[in-house]
């Protein structure tokens, strides 16, 4: 929920100032952790592979790529990769996954409701 709130910060700021910068380096920690927490919670829902990972763990790949590349390219000064890693990273790891996280059946619906 954090990186939510953070992510969204982040979005609607002025980009490139100390805050930017500290926020977003605390909001890609928190994408990682919760990417590394998120595989090891088993999926309940559909089909598995190994008796552990769903299609839902797909999003920790997307998250393990896209934040270092974000964190990369920005070092770089390559603006637009960054900002279309971090895009793709709230879209694709907080919007959508999390959409999906918290349907009926899932853990997170059950903590939740």
């Amino acid at each position: 929920m954090l990186a939510f709130v953070l992510g969204t910060l982040l979005l609607l700021q002025k980009k490139g100032t100390v805050l930017h910068r500290l926020v977003g380096k605390f909001f890609m920690v928190l994408m990682l952790l919760t990417a590394l927490i998120a595989l090891c919670m088993p999926a309940q829902i559909g089909p598995t592979l190994l008796g552990h990972f769903g299609f839902i763990h797909l999003f920790c790949l997307l998250i393990f790529y896209a934040v270092p590349s974000a964190y990369f390219a920005i070092r770089q000064g390559n603006l637009a990769k960054h900002k279309a890693n971090l895009i793709g990273v709230y879209v694709g790891g907080l919007l959508i996954a999390g959409a999906f996280a918290f349907l009926p059946g899932r853990l997170l619906h059950s903590w939740l409701f």
